[in-house]
């Protein structure tokens, strides 16, 4: 017992101060191997909360995921996906379970076996508010024990700080390396709430929010006031999901502030992330690239987080009838003719490249990116 709580201290520890992913990973594989033992390194995948669908993967000793592992995720109907796992209640899953301890049945516990492993199991990390920002997944040979009910609880303690800190990891990359205008800024304050550095995007939207002077070198409150909580959080071992705020800007954009505390030797400083609280890219995406409507567009989202007919129309508050209109209408703008023909397309158009572009840059220790590839 003592040596979990430890693992889920250090955890905890290393998801409250923002790094790279690559880092990020690295740091808490270290501490799984001895809370959760397991074949070779963890498979690490960052997932778009919007869709469900994955962004990243990492793992040090398989540079590239195989065309194989997607397509058994994506067009072959099996157990324990990522996308079934993060929609169940628990968020996690073993392929014994998921076949009532007979996976040989499985398209990808074959594909395992061939690659050395046997046991697979699959956790999905999702923040206390719900949202799943990616998922782990964790294998063993042939002849050990099975994952036990005390591990499983374990990575489920474990899920909500691993998703804020791959969420914080994102947001970092993407501050420190930005994709557009619109990416996210990061300012890092000491102590006496004086800026220490900043990122170069980060100057627009401290002038967008209210009651600041960045020209005498007054911060607006709402910086201050998510910097003096993130501290507060490290001191007192609240979750680092406590320090944010969500303000209307001067321009009349909502933004979001991320603050997370940074230790160093003795001296404390915090890093606060400021981001636009855009909609969920995945949303103009189908409306530019196919042409959607904006019932169309949330059918699809439905349809791509593993939503049945029933689900979508409780969900829409429409009949079931009408959500089949709405797919027959569908899969003629996007050209497929099932379900699971449009959950690939989605992912192989504008998440696989995402994808293989983040682990290029995984290789030469850039920041990784979240959220698919808009095109145009």
């Amino acid at each position: 017992m003592a040596v979990t709580q430890r693992a889920l201290d250090k955890i905890v520890s290393s998801s409250q101060e923002p790094q790279s992913l690559v880092h990020y990973w690295d740091q808490v594989s270290a501490v799984l191997a001895d809370a959760v033992p397991h074949y070779t390194f963890p498979c690490w995948y960052t997932v778009d909360p919007a869709s469900l669908l994955i962004t990243s993967h990492y793992n040090p000793y398989m540079s590239e995921l195989p065309p194989g592992s997607l397509e058994l995720e994506y067009y072959v109907e099996d157990v324990n996906q990522i996308v079934d796992v993060a929609r169940s209640p628990s968020g996690i899953s073993t392929l014994h379970d998921a076949t009532d301890g007979d996976p040989s049945g499985s398209p990808r516990w074959q594909a395992n076996i061939e690659m050395g492993g046997d046991q697979e199991l699959v956790a999905a990390l999702r923040t206390r508010s719900g949202e799943t920002w990616g998922a782990l997944g964790l294998y063993r040979e042939t002849g050990q024990p099975m994952f036990d009910e005390v591990e499983k609880r374990f990575l489920r303690e474990c899920g909500p700080h691993l998703a804020e800190g791959a969420r914080r990891a994102l947001l970092f990359g993407e501050a420190t390396d930005p994709e557009s205008s619109q990416a996210p800024g990061l300012v890092v304050l000491t102590r006496d709430w004086q800026v220490e550095s900043s990122t170069p995007g980060v100057e627009q939207w401290l002038r967008d929010l209210p009651d600041g002077d960045l020209d005498n070198g007054t911060l607006p409150s709402a910086v201050l006031s998510v910097a003096a909580r993130a501290l507060r959080c490290i001191e007192d071992g609240e979750p680092a999901e406590v320090a944010m705020a969500r303000v209307l800007s001067r321009s009349g954009a909502w933004i979001v502030l991320h603050g997370a505390a940074l230790q160093s030797g003795t001296d404390s400083r915090v890093a606060v992330i400021v981001e636009p609280a855009h909609p969920a890219r995945i949303t103009s995406l189908l409306m530019s690239a196919y042409g959607m409507t904006d019932r169309e567009r949330d059918v699809t989202r439905l349809v791509l987080q593993g939503s049945s007919t029933a689900q979508i129309a409780g969900d829409l508050h429409v009949s079931p009838h009408t959500v089949q209109q709405h797919l027959k209408s569908i899969f003629e703008k996007t050209g497929v003719r099932s379900r699971r023909d449009l959950v690939g397309k989605v992912f192989f158009t504008h998440y696989e490249p995402r994808l293989r572009d983040n682990e290029q840059r995984a290789a030469v220790d850039k920041p990784a990116r979240g959220g698919p590839v808009v095109r145009g």
